[in-house]
């Protein structure tokens, strides 16, 4: 017994003497190694990460930060060789951060973070379970900590995120929450974003950049207010000729808000310096921003993205776009070479790409007014696209998608001009004739007129619309769809 008590003491000094605590020191160059990844200059982030490794091996957050690095690399450009390579570093990571002093608040935050981040990675890769299950435990890990350090705003930042989705998942993946018991509201989550983009403390200031990513996403596409967003972007002065993320992100609303010309502006005037990480999806959004508008160039840039990628999310929407350009060129050789490469390439994951994939093995081209008048309509060109549709009536087009395409273009161009009454009127005749078909006509503009109530207080009026694109059922886009008008219901209720 004294020999092993002895033996104890020994080791007990000589961990005291040799073993040195583990820290969370998020020093100033650890701030700006944050800054440049967030930036997407990851090679100049590591580099700096690099150099303090080594004059500070027990600091934890370069360690925490190298996470950063390769979630953006894989979660854009979803190289399954680099997902092998560095996969296993998650766990070791994890392992790291659980050596720092648990009475710190990144010491649960860094590890949830982490989860939280390779949970978006998991979902590129397929890994749909994995992936649930890491933000599950990401989220708890976050509740915990917000107990534990209410003032430490990265909590409400990312646990804010998270709970705004929640509370819209939509009912096709609705087994999943139930199982996991994940629940979500709203205006409570949007309230904990606002509250860490408000702040002015130190640990607030420095998360900025990744608060302000997540408030413009969660405004437009859960909140619906575009307009509160294009406010913040200017009231905020983000960069976007210097930061790659803050190009990426405005862009990537810009073709989701009828907003070509900004996009196209945006990713023209940024810089392109070789510091920035390549990012493939570039070319895309910007062939897709292009073609909206009709420029001659926009194959360039989808053909790019094909060439340069090698994930599997958005190629064959890609390579539906492509067709068109083709088709709407009049060079049906290569419409439907790209069309027939929509069988074999990419993936369904999105309602996008399923739809390309739908639309590739129907055997059926669009019309092609119609197609012209949707890309124009979409990049926010509705003067342009309404002519071509003036110049026609229902009567002119022979299939009845056709006929219900054609007025549901019209009510959203009205829509998008501020002719509500207007829209309204259109939007109503395509969910009487379209509200059992497959196409999703009806299903959005039952979504848009909930919009429009919506604006005009219309509570009661605006909660049917949701509704009635919810009960709409097995029609394209289905769960994105349903995902926002259950948003727009928890909006109208408050919740």
């Amino acid at each position: 017994m004294r020999i092993l008590f002895l033996l104890g003491l020994f080791l007990t000094f000589s961990f005291s003497v040799t073993g040195r605590q583990k820290v969370y020191d998020f020093n100033p160059r650890c701030q700006q190694a944050y800054a440049a990844i967030m930036q997407l200059r990851i090679a100049a982030g590591t580099a700096l990460l690099d150099q303090e490794k080594k004059e500070h091996p027990d600091n934890l957050i370069p360690y925490f930060l190298d996470n950063y690095a390769d979630f953006f690399t894989l979660f854009f450009n979803e190289d399954p060789s680099l997902y092998a390579q560095r996969k296993d570093q998650r766990a070791q990571r994890l392992a790291m951060m659980e050596e720092g002093p648990t009475n710190s608040p990144y010491y649960l935050y860094t590890q949830a973070a982490i989860r939280f981040q390779w949970g978006m990675v998991r979902v590129k890769f397929s890994e749909k379970w994995d992936a649930v299950w890491e933000v599950r435990k990401a989220y708890i890990m976050l509740k915990d900590n917000q107990k534990r350090f209410p003032q430490f705003m990265p909590n409400n930042m990312l646990a804010g995120a998270m709970q705004t989705v929640f509370g819209t998942i939509p009912e096709g993946y609705r087994w999943i929450s139930n199982i996991l018991g994940l629940k979500g509201s709203i205006r409570q989550g949007m309230q904990q974003v606002q509250q860490a983009i408000e702040s002015n403390s130190d640990v607030a200031v420095l998360f900025k950049p990744e608060a302000y990513y997540y408030y413009c996403y969660l405004k437009l596409y859960i909140e619906n207010k575009p307009e509160d967003v294009w406010g913040f972007v200017q009231q905020h002065q983000l960069d976007t000729k210097n930061n790659y993320l803050f190009a990426l992100m405005i862009a990537n609303i810009s073709m989701n808000n009828q907003k070509a010309a900004i996009g196209i502006k945006i990713l023209t005037e940024r810089n392109d310096s070789v510091q920035y990480t390549d990012i493939p999806y570039c070319n895309y959004l910007m062939g897709e921003l292009k073609l909206s508008r009709q420029d001659e160039d926009a194959n360039i840039y989808l053909q790019k993205f094909l060439d340069k990628f090698k994930g599997r999310f958005f190629v064959k929407e890609c390579l539906q776009r492509l067709s068109w350009y083709y088709f709407l060129h009049g060079n049906m050789d290569a419409a439907n070479k790209y069309r027939n490469m929509i069988l074999t390439r990419g993936n369904t994951e999105t309602d996008a790409d399923k739809q390309a994939l739908k639309d590739a093995k129907s055997g059926k081209w669009p019309n092609p007014l119609l197609l012209k008048a949707r890309l124009l309509s979409d990049g926010g060109f509705f003067t342009e696209a309404l002519r071509l549709l003036q110049a026609k009536k229902a009567a002119d087009f022979d299939r009845m998608e056709e006929k219900l395409e054609y007025a549901y273009r019209l009510g959203r161009i009205y829509d998008e001009t501020g002719l509500d009454d207007n829209a309204i009127i259109m939007y109503q005749v395509t969910v009487r004739t379209g509200a059992s078909r497959p196409e999703y006509f009806a299903a959005r503009a039952s979504l848009q007129m909930g919009y429009i109530y919506e604006k005009r207080k219309e509570k009661a009026k605006a909660i049917e619309c949701y509704q009635a694109c919810l009960d709409m059922k097995e029609h394209d886009y289905k769960n994105s769809l349903d995902q926002r008008a259950k948003a727009g219901i928890q909006r109208v209720n408050g919740s």
